[in-house]
């Protein structure tokens, strides 16, 4: 039965009592039947209402264990126990405390339920934006299909104002695209003939036909879907301590209950029915439910409301993880810069450098080989064929050209080479401008260089000074050389260049990096996992690989650094939101036991097991609430007010 038709036939039958109760010091009322009506109402709460906390208390008990429902099941058994002794024996009765217990306890997990399923709903938004059917080329013709039947390679058309249907990429027309329900990116992005378009955004002004590539849960919404699932029924660490504190915390709290029904009863001398009184109290107000709504609401609301920032946090462990970092670690290319490095010179021969150099990159990965490609391209070079072609990592490529020996790369690849010292004076005269010089060289001597420059993004400077004002340190971790990545740092603020850093190695820069601190890592590459998923904090740019995105702890969507500065404050105010949860959730527990057991007597001060109750779920009111706050408060992030 679910908690909400428990809660409402615990109150309904508990309501009659309820109306006794006050009725009954002004006009002596009492209900018909008189006891017997009492007996019949609380059975119908116990039995229904009650049932699960009997039977997840014993369940516990069975393993040697004590949980939160142990002190809920013996203090309104007890209750209900002893109100059938008396009744039968004729002495007052309290069958209304243990029907009260029950709905104020269920009012408690009501409201929990309330928040889950205002989690949930905030996914199912989500699932909701993809679109329903989609325009796609069937025989010549498009036609209108359910969105489960698109496949990957299907060309799929949308027009004006639709949204589209899966990830893939233009290959005919243009458009400016809304992408602000993934992304959070407000401002619309226009788009060509081989960008990139996502699915569940909505198309704009143009037609364009898209080549679909990832459909089903292997589109961005999904995973951003899964992610968030994850995330919301993750655990931070701090959990664990709670559900220690659970465990110690119930036999406590049982063995006071048993003391304080002993003192009042053997010491003091009161009736049977005063002393149980005082011991249901204290295991009442004791019952630390709110305990369990600590850590998962704050969660919920902080990792639904990142992902609406574009910002998806992938479980409560980062968050806590976050508190301690001290130093925020940078990959060079695609991170701190845009990410797509163009060739600005050529030194020598071009028609003897391009072609050499666009036969050898022809078969490379690099995002540098891309530039010198697209370069050969738009002078109509045509590359050289090349055989026995293989990729030196962290240096370069090799092949054999016209017989030859033919090498691109950097300059570890200049053991045993001849280079002129014409070439070297134009070397560190480009390293200094922040372009990255590829060398070009044919039998063990270097023929010529090409420039390659990879701006910084607009954001990044701005990105370094959030990130200061915080009081952290920013580091640079790249494979280019020195010369390069100390300009562009400079360019930008970064604190910190290590540089010429081989992709094997920057796990280990991050290791030694941690003996000063915890360390966050932000990237994008392949070559970037070993090192998102070593540093405490991995934080993935959501423009990246998938690997990386899989390595990463915190994804940014937006593909914007200054979400790093937001991620890290996010994360930060949902944790000191789950350390407040945790004060609310003890703090009635904490006052309340020593009223209950009758501490205060003698100043008038009591608290019955129904006023224990409503305190409970006051406990757990106060912290969903202050869950609910979370997603409502400012979290200034330097650069912007969110």
């Amino acid at each position: 039965m679910k908690i909400t038709t428990r809660f409402w036939v615990s109150l309904i039958l508990s309501l009659p009592m309820l109306i006794e109760m006050i009725l009954m010091p002004f006009t002596n009322f009492m209900l018909p039947g008189g006891h017997w009506t009492m007996v019949a109402l609380t059975t119908a709460v116990m039995l229904i209402s009650a049932r699960p906390f009997v039977t997840s208390a014993w369940a516990s008990f069975q393993k040697h264990h004590s949980n939160m429902d142990t002190l809920v099941a013996i203090g309104t058994a007890t209750a209900y126990i002893y109100s059938i002794y008396a009744m039968l024996t004729d002495k007052a009765v309290f069958f209304e405390s243990a029907a009260f217990v029950i709905t104020f306890v269920l009012l408690g997990q009501v409201l929990e339920e309330k928040m889950r399923d205002n989690a949930s709903d905030a996914i199912e938004k989500l699932v909701n934006l993809q679109a329903k059917e989609a325009e796609v080329q069937r025989d010549g013709q498009f036609v209108k299909i359910p969105l489960a039947d698109i496949v990957a390679g299907d060309l799929i058309r949308v027009k004006p104002g639709q949204k589209v249907a899966v990830d893939g990429t233009i290959v005919e027309g243009t458009s400016t695209i809304d992408e602000s329900m993934v992304t959070g990116e407000s401002m619309p992005v226009s788009k060509a003939a081989g960008d990139k378009v996502i699915g569940a955004t909505i198309n704009s002004n143009g037609t364009f036909v898209f080549k679909a590539e990832k459909v089903g849960n292997d589109t961005m919404l999904a995973q951003i879907v899964e992610l968030v699932k994850k995330a919301q029924n993750s655990h931070a660490p701090i959990q664990n301590l709670t559900d220690k504190v659970s465990d110690i915390f119930v036999p406590v709290v049982l063995i006071i209950a048993i003391a304080t029904f002993l003192i009042w009863y053997v010491f003091l001398g009161t009736s049977v029915a005063d002393a149980l009184i005082f011991a249901v109290s204290v295991m009442v107000i004791a019952c630390p439910c709110a305990l369990g709504l600590a850590t998962p609401t704050a969660l919920m609301v902080g990792t639904g409301r990142g992902a609406k920032m574009g910002i998806l946090i992938k479980n409560g462990e980062v968050l806590e993880a976050v508190n301690d970092v001290k130093t925020v670690v940078f990959d060079k290319t695609g991170t701190i810069t845009v990410g797509k490095p163009a060739v600005t010179d050529v030194i020598g021969d071009i028609h003897q450098i391009i072609p050499v150099a666009a036969g050898l990159e022809e078969s490379s990965e690099h995002p540098l080989a891309a530039a010198i490609m697209t370069y050969a391209k738009a002078q109509n070079i045509a590359a050289t064929p090349v055989e026995a072609f293989k990729a030196i990592e962290g240096k370069g490529v090799q092949a054999q050209v016209n017989g030859q020996k033919a090498f691109v790369g950097n300059d570890k690849l200049l053991e045993d080479v001849e280079i002129s010292a014409d070439l070297k004076t134009n070397m560190l005269k480009l390293q200094n401008e922040a372009k990255t010089v590829v060398f070009v060289g044919l039998d063990n001597q270097v023929i010529g260089l090409i420039a390659i420059q990879d701006a910084p993004k607009a954001t990044s400077k701005e990105a370094m000074a959030a990130l200061h004002a915080r009081g952290l340190k920013t580091v640079m971790l790249t494979g280019d050389n020195q010369r390069v990545a100390e300009s562009i740092a400079k360019q930008v603020g970064i604190d910190e260049v290590i540089a010429d850093v081989l992709p094997a190695d920057k796990a280990d820069h991050i290791k030694h990096l941690q003996h000063s601190g915890a360390v966050a890592f932000v990237g994008d590459g392949i070559n970037d996992a070993p090192a998102l998923t070593t540093a405490n904090v991995g934080i993935a740019m959501g423009s990246g690989t998938d690997i990386a995105i899989d390595s990463g702890g915190i994804v940014l969507i937006k593909n914007d650094l200054r979400d790093v500065d937001t991620a890290l404050a996010l994360s930060k105010k949902t944790f000191n939101r789950i350390k407040l949860n945790l004060f609310w959730a003890f703090i009635y527990n904490v006052l309340g036991i020593p009223v209950a057991a009758g501490l205060f007597y003698g100043l008038g001060l009591t608290l019955s097991p129904e006023i224990a109750g409503l305190a409970m779920a006051f406990s757990s009111l106060s912290v969903v609430t202050s869950s609910v706050l979370l997603g409502k408060s400012k979290i200034t992030a330097h650069t912007a007010t969110i």
